[in-house]
């Protein structure tokens, strides 16, 4: 029987589970080799603690590793149901609560590496956490893509720490009571940029699509619906997400450094995002609260036949 210790936390509804014992030897190397001999040696793991029976698709799992840069607190790989992500920012509200929780971390600024690069946070010790991450740009404007049985729709290209396909001319209302045909046509949208060979930067995937409509709630800037790589909705307004958001704003000039975007999310929660400038970069800084919702001990029998989860 085989332990693996793990505490769960939600940001914006956006659920986390960060392995903090139990979990597979990395080894040394950046974050990102330490990545890759995870998935290659060690994906078992990663099933056992996202996907069926234990987990589900919307969980965004993780596990903490030792920091190669001595001044971070933590290294953090995450993971979803189907593979694995280059960052996440509602994890990383997430894990820097998990830290606080774990009382390796008090009120205060700190930083934590990923497989794309170093972000800082600045932590008050209880619940909100604002995140700067890492680099964000617009690559195109404006890409026109044919969806079979909607039409043509126009997207912005955009790195936030993951590949987004941004939409705002799609003709659809955002809300709980559309979700099924939001989800269909994100999907189908997903299916034909990969079809049509419409990619991030150096032929990188577009795993994400990101719709926008009006606000419901009170002060916020725009309301969105983030599909995510295992075909579950974001129910947080997507910390990566809002950070290719406002590389887009910056570069139609209707977001200056230090101002500030109030995204909402598909369930209402909200993120306070801002940006700064340093030389060349756009910086994000993404703001959102984040509480802890359990820890388990969760068990592998490995005489279960679904001990390492449900292969999708």
């Amino acid at each position: 029987m085989q332990r693996i210790q793990v505490i769960d936390s939600h940001t914006g509804g956006e659920p986390t589970r960060i392995i903090v014992a139990g979990g597979p030897e990395l080894g040394h190397g950046s974050m990102e080799q330490r990545r890759e001999r995870f998935r290659q040696q060690f994906d078992a793991y990663r099933r056992a603690v996202v996907n069926e029976p234990r987990g589900h698709d919307v969980l965004v799992g993780a596990i903490l590793c030792e920091p190669v840069d001595s001044t971070c607190v933590a290294g953090i790989i995450f993971f979803n149901n189907t593979g694995y992500l280059n960052m996440c920012g509602h994890g990383t509200i997430g894990a820097a609560v998990t830290l606080g929780h774990l009382g390796r971390i008090g009120a205060g600024r700190h930083r934590l590496e990923t497989p794309v690069g170093i972000v800082a946070f600045d932590y008050d010790g209880q619940h909100r956490v604002a995140v700067e991450n890492v680099p964000s740009y617009r690559y195109a404007t404006r890409v026109p893509v044919e969806v079979p049985g909607h039409g043509v729709v126009h997207g912005d290209i955009a790195w936030g720490g993951n590949w987004f396909f941004l939409v705002s001319d799609h003709g659809l209302e955002l809300s709980l009571a559309q979700l099924d045909r939001l989800t269909n046509f994100t999907y189908r949208l997903r299916r034909e940029l990969e079809r049509q060979q419409i990619t991030g930067a150096n032929g990188a995937e577009i795993d994400h699509i990101e719709l926008f409509g009006p606000p419901t709630q009170p002060g916020a800037h725009s309301k969105n619906f983030v599909l995510c790589p295992g075909l579950a909705y974001d129910r947080s307004p997507c910390g990566t997400g809002t950070s290719a958001k406002v590389a887009c704003l910056f570069a139609d000039g209707k977001l200056q450094p230090g101002e500030v975007w109030l995204q909402e999310s598909i369930i209402g929660s909200v993120f306070t995002a801002s940006f700064r400038l340093e030389a060349d970069r756009l910086i994000p800084r993404i703001e959102g609260t984040a509480y802890i919702t359990g820890e388990s001990m969760l068990l592998l029998d490995s005489e279960d036949p679904f001990c390492w989860g449900i292969r999708i």
